[in-house]
């Protein structure tokens, strides 16, 4: 018994040893290399380009009181059309001590200079009409006393001014009611009531009481990188996606290329701006929305194109290999070409082959985890 388990122990080692012997051999042969294959196509070519930005209006105004003081009424909300000319808020005016201690002087002033004008504007009527003056002296007396009066109500109209922000002779144009500057849709109203505001002057820019724009002229602000915007001309058209708004897209043409570059995050990058095409603007279009721009580069129309994959690059010059016969008979004939346009994908080719070659593609790359 003994002995025929230690002739089974040895022919199961010599037919592991064997075995591992022939994977080693197998593993060890040099497998056949295998390519992909590829047909020439007739196809467009299209080099293009995708700049992120937003939509703006094209004119945004900030609409800023004529005199400082504190909002009592505000008249409109963001999101509501307002005409030029049109109030939007109304100010109550916090006068200034020092100016509103010279106005009312000066209404004191005119007021007693008016009292003197009057006593001598009668003396001297009375010494007209019995005839001992000369008509030129009444004149001169005269016309002081209309110029004393008007002085009064000049000096009450300041006071008023000053006091309140409005005169009774200037009523309708009262720099306490606030009015829209242009027609458009009121974007943003940062106050609220209460809230004290003041005017716009050399030292600052004064408190925005509401942001209007026309949002029937929009466009398009992005930034493209140094490499590209050498390709760019003013009129080009542009495809305007935009995220927030699914399946539209807007058609747009480039108006403006930035002169000067800026710095972003390493690289130089120009701004561009492209006028939106108003007849598909719908009403769900918002300012400020995120945006992607294509830019078309280089296009080339119903040309012979391979894949990118296929060309090998030395130097300037381009080739590729043409499959003669098929399967293990097959065999590669190197070619040079001469190519166009890419998109990075595809590349044009001007001349070197025809419709009918097979073109050699890169090695087939062996999946490990499939089965033979």
């Amino acid at each position: 018994m003994k002995k025929y388990f230690k002739l089974f122990l040895a022919a199961l080692v010599a037919l592991v040893f064997i075995g591992t012997f022939v994977f080693l051999w197998l593993q060890s042969k040099p497998q056949p290399v295998s390519y992909d294959e590829f047909i020439p196509e007739v196809k467009d070519i299209v080099k293009s380009t995708i700049v992120t930005g937003k939509i703006e209006p094209r004119d945004e105004v900030n609409v800023k009181p004529q005199i400082s003081g504190i909002i009592t009424d505000i008249y409109k909300e963001a999101g509501e059309m307002v005409h030029a000319g049109e109030v939007i808020a109304k100010v109550k005016v916090i006068p200034d001590m020092q100016q509103l201690s010279s106005a009312q002087a000066r209404v004191r002033l005119a007021q007693v200079n008016v009292k003197q004008a009057k006593v001598d504007y009668d003396r001297e009527k009375e010494l007209f009409d019995k005839g001992y003056v000369s008509a030129d002296e009444y004149d001169k007396i005269a016309q002081a006393y209309r110029q004393a009066r008007e002085e009064v109500a000049a000096a009450t109209d300041q006071l008023q001014v000053v006091r309140d922000g409005v005169s009774a002779s200037n009523a309708s144009a009262s720099s306490t009611l606030i009015r829209s500057t242009i027609t458009g849709l009121i974007l943003d109203i940062p106050v609220k009531v209460g809230n004290s505001v003041i005017l716009s002057n050399t030292f600052n820019d004064g408190t925005t009481i509401a942001s209007v724009a026309n949002m029937g002229d929009l466009i398009f602000r992005g930034n493209i990188d140094e490499t590209e915007v050498g390709r760019l001309v003013a009129g080009m058209p542009m495809k305007i996606s935009i995220g927030a708004v699914q399946n539209e897209t807007l058609q747009a043409r480039l108006e403006y290329i930035s002169p000067k570059a800026v710095e972003s995050n390493g690289a130089n990058q120009f701004e561009i701006k492209a006028a939106i095409n108003p007849q598909r603007l719908t009403s769900n279009i918002r300012s400020g929305y995120s945006a992607n721009a294509e830019i078309v580069l280089a296009e080339a129309k119903k040309v012979l194109t391979v894949p990118e994959s296929a060309i090998e690059f030395v130097g300037d010059s381009t080739f590729v290999y043409i499959i003669n016969g098929t399967g293990n008979n097959a065999n590669y004939t190197r070619k040079a070409v001469v190519t166009g346009l890419s998109d990075g994908l595809n590349i044009e080719i001007k001349s070197g082959i025809g419709k009918a070659d097979r073109i050699r593609g890169p090695k087939k790359i062996k999946d490990e985890n499939t089965e033979e």
